[in-house]
């Protein structure tokens, strides 16, 4: 994107700072400004579309949470994202959307279910996927690759099969690369730690 079409944000929104990005605009936003930017983006600059809302988890990096938005304007034909930083590394949160794009409904809950951030405002701030009761959000960079073992979620059929909600088995994974040698010699490899009923599962 041409750099104008930031220098005109920026005049309007003084806001707000450019983001790297390699193929659309895309901005930093303060968070107790994201409802106002999205306010005038929708009513007076034409991003009429919430695309995908999304977060990014930068594990030891303070702030640890950056919430990701992605607005189209269907009558311009351009994207824009939005960089959003929570302020708590614990308890991260951000301003819900859901008074400005009804897509915002499911997509934070998505984003609230598998990473953790609570968003303000939000109607009905359920989780998506995982069950209510479920302890844990699987997107995060401590969450491990195949899982954590945990009750099943229903008392009833827990106690009838004595199970429990296990692992899932990593087939074809991890990905695993030398760092020496020529290119051609250091692609990633599986290294398959999957089981099943014949073959063990592998102990840590």
């Amino acid at each position: 994107m041409a750099k104008s079409e930031f220098a005109q944000l920026k005049e309007r929104f003084d806001y707000l700072t450019e983001r790297e990005s390699a193929d659309h605009l895309a901005v930093n936003c303060p968070a107790d400004q994201l409802v106002e930017l999205c306010t005038a983006l929708r009513d007076e600059l034409g991003y009429d579309l919430l695309l995908d809302v999304t977060a990014v988890d930068w594990d030891a990096q303070s702030p640890r949470f950056t919430g990701i938005y992605h607005l189209l304007s269907t009558t311009k034909h351009e994207y824009l994202r939005i960089a959003v930083d929570c302020a708590d590394s614990i308890h991260p949160s951000l301003p819900s959307l859901c008074g400005l794009y009804a897509a915002a409904n499911w997509h934070e809950r998505e984003t609230y279910d598998l990473m953790g951030i609570h968003y303000e405002g939000h109607p009905d701030l359920r989780r998506i996927l995982m069950w209510d009761e479920y302890p844990y959000h699987p997107l995060r960079k401590d969450f491990p690759l195949a899982g954590i073992e945990t009750p099943f979620p229903a008392d009833d059929v827990a106690e009838s099969t004595n199970a429990k909600v296990l692992p899932a088995p990593m087939a074809g994974g991890p990905f695993v690369s030398s760092a020496d040698g020529p290119m051609s010699q250091t692609e990633p490899r599986a290294r398959d730690e999957s089981w099943n009923e014949q073959k063990e599962k592998p102990v840590e």
